[in-house]
């Protein structure tokens, strides 16, 4: 029987607050109950943000929360080569354009469109056609100039070759209950998928990382529901087996709105500070 195996996967730009918490523990209870695995897994990439003093702050407060993760830890920035080489599969089957309007270009163009132009489930508004429609030698000779770019998916191409899909989103009250949701990678255009500067995109890298670690059973907040769709459709080009997901609750704040890294309120380490303790937090979010 294989053993099912899940990741908690946070980025180091900030300290760990109520919202992490309840991800986490919910996936060491759920991998406790089926007899599987927890990995957890440093998603570094945007590496001027991420510090070495945030990473160790969530092995701190994991730690003091009672949580334990396989070693070793998974770091994303000592990873860029497997992240390029998939890149260039993409490349290579021309799934990817290079693609260099700023926002400011982008709003500009979109500007006469108000009214109609698409917007993702993010609510920015999907990339303009006119470096997916440029000609090669266009291509080439802007990426010859210097000028910034981005490697986008023309996601159009990318649904037509892997056709329909969907995932297996999993109930984590019972473990025999689940629903196939049909995936809607269209409604978010052509993402970005790498750039010029970072190799690899969180889309990219985080799908790479799933298939690479085994991971059988994605736990993670509501908010990246609708990424699943795109994530779906880079699996399948890249002929990676789909993990089943469980998308959870948000814990909001006090504002209704979703915790930030920056709300010092809800900080494990202002929390821990304050003499709360793990029991406290674990009452607090319902474990």
């Amino acid at each position: 029987m294989m053993v099912p195996v899940f990741r908690f996967a946070p980025s180091p730009n900030g300290e760990l607050h109520l919202g992490h918490a309840y991800s986490a523990l919910l996936n060491a209870k759920l991998a406790g109950e089926r007899g599987g695995r927890v990995l957890l897994r440093i998603e570094d990439i945007d590496t001027a943000r991420c510090t070495p003093e945030f990473e160790q702050g969530i092995y701190r407060d994991l730690g003091w929360l009672g949580i334990e993760w396989e070693r070793p830890v998974r770091r994303q920035s000592d990873h860029f080569d497997v992240y390029v080489e998939a890149l260039a599969r993409l490349r290579s089957e021309g799934l990817v354009y290079p693609a260099f309007m700023s926002r400011g270009e982008i709003r500009a163009f979109v500007t006469g469109h108000e009214g109609d132009w698409p917007r993702d489930p993010d609510g920015a508004p999907l990339y303009p056609p006119l470096d997916r429609q440029a000609s090669e030698a266009t291509r080439r000779a802007r990426l010859a100039s210097g000028a910034p770019y981005s490697w986008r998916l023309d996601m159009g191409k990318a649904i037509a070759v892997v056709g329909g899909t969907e995932w297996t989103e999993f109930s984590a009250s019972d473990v025999s209950a689940h629903e196939m949701i049909p995936a809607a990678p269209q409604r978010w255009g052509d993402v970005v998928i790498a750039r010029s500067d970072v190799p690899t995109s969180y889309h990219l890298s985080v799908v790479v990382d799933d298939a690479l670690q085994g991971i059988t059973h994605v736990v993670r907040g509501r908010d990246l529901y609708e990424a699943t769709s795109v994530q779906r459709v880079l699996q399948k080009l890249l002929g990676f087996k789909a993990p089943a997901y469980h998308h959870h609750r948000l814990i909001l704040g006090p504002d209704g709105r979703k915790l930030s890294k920056s709300e010092r309120s809800t900080g494990l380490r202002a929390l821990r500070e304050a003499g709360r303790t793990p029991e406290d937090i674990r009452a607090m979010l319902g474990f």
